[in-house]
């Protein structure tokens, strides 16, 4: 039947977006801390809070979407799937319109949508979940077990199927947090070729063009000129010029998409400003540290992951963090704090290339055992 169909479909889509989060919940508690940042929620005191959040979400997703699977609870499941909808829907659109969020994180690092495509994407689901919710309201009334022995064996056996569903999902989610993610979809992950994506990108890079938002200081019309029109014509900012540009309301704007990798923000610079990144992935080893949260690193696992690495002869080793006194045997390089993130799990973390090429990653407590 059509709504047997759309139910399947609409569970699996839940249950997935759950799962590719679910194998990486710190990654998608990096996501959380951007909706609760000073520029879009301005909720920064919900930060410390964003990985609770987010394993509430995903929980939310994965059970909820394997009930509407097995039709278990139909009228609570799909009530709170609208619900949980609606609240996706509400952060899509935020994100959207005002540009604030360009990735949602609804698939993870596994699918990437843009803000209005998560936002349409959330509308179809919340419409389909209404037309179950319609469809369905008269089997809303009935149990999950019967009096039937064969209905209540079989209502019996969806809740141990729930069961072993919960036990494998919560040790997948308990890895991510406390090691890797079980499955890697990031750029980043163990045979990634730095070097040769640094090619690739450099090949077929992404062009963009800025738009200057200027304002005409005797009638206060506004207009959005491209940077060529800008130079071309002279009425905008020849001598007696009405034309001002308004500071902080310029837009950088992807004109043509280049080789489109999270590798571009692999960039590390000494405190001078002088970048190393060629050398780091030239070279024939390197052991790299990096914290993304320094004052949060404990003392001790400093200093036990510095020895180890130190201990490694014959490779280049940087500590890579926001701060340049993060570390104190090795060397302290720079690198942004988003960037570190998107390699980094854990804080500290340790990655080792080998010509470039990522050939082990794991968190410094493990690295240390």
């Amino acid at each position: 039947m059509i709504k047997g169909l759309l139910r399947f479909i609409i569970a699996v889509i839940f249950i997935l977006s759950g799962f590719v989060k679910a194998v990486d919940l710190v990654g998608f508690s990096f996501k959380m801390e951007e909706y609760f940042s000073p520029a879009v929620f301005n909720m920064p005191f919900f930060e410390k809070f964003a990985l609770l959040f987010s394993i509430i979400v995903v929980v939310l997703e994965l059970f909820l979407g394997f009930m509407l699977l097995l039709k278990l609870k139909l009228k609570f499941t799909l009530s709170a799937l609208i619900a949980l909808c609606i609240f996706f829907g509400f952060l899509t659109f935020y994100s959207a319109y005002f540009n604030v969020v360009t990735d949602c994180g609804c698939f993870g690092d596994a699918i990437k949508f843009t803000p209005w495509q998560s936002f349409f994407k959330d509308v179809a689901l919340l419409a389909g979940l209404i037309i179950l919710f319609i469809s369905y309201r008269k089997e809303f009334g009935k149990k999950d077990s019967y009096s039937n022995t064969g209905k209540e064996a079989s209502g019996k056996f969806k809740y141990y199927i729930l069961g072993a569903f919960s036990l494998i999902m919560i040790y997948i989610m308990a890895q991510g947090i406390m090691h890797e993610p079980i499955i890697d979809f990031r750029d980043y992950k163990i045979g990634t070729d730095i070097k040769g994506e640094k090619e690739k990108i450099n090949k077929n890079p992404s062009e963009y063009k800025t738009f200057y938002s200027l304002k005409n200081q005797k009638t206060g019309e506004i207009l959005k000129v491209n940077q060529d029109d800008y130079i071309k014509e002279t009425k905008y900012w020849e001598e007696g010029s009405p034309w001002k540009i308004e500071e902080g309301k310029n837009e950088s704007v992807l004109i043509k998409e280049g080789y489109k990798s999270e590798i571009v923000k692999f960039k590390i610079e000494d405190p001078a400003g002088m970048e190393l990144t060629e050398e780091i992935i030239k070279a024939p080893k390197a052991i790299l540290v990096f914290s993304y949260h320094p004052k949060d690193v404990p003392a001790d696992l400093l200093q036990k992951v510095e020895s180890k690495v130190n201990s490694q002869k014959g490779a280049l080793i940087y500590g890579v963090s926001t701060d340049q006194n993060t570390f104190k045997t090795i060397k302290n390089t720079m690198m942004d704090g988003t960037a570190i993130k998107t390699i980094a799990r854990s804080n500290p973390f340790v990655l080792v290339l080998e010509n470039g090429r990522i050939t082990d990653k794991q968190p410094a407590k493990d690295y240390v055992n």
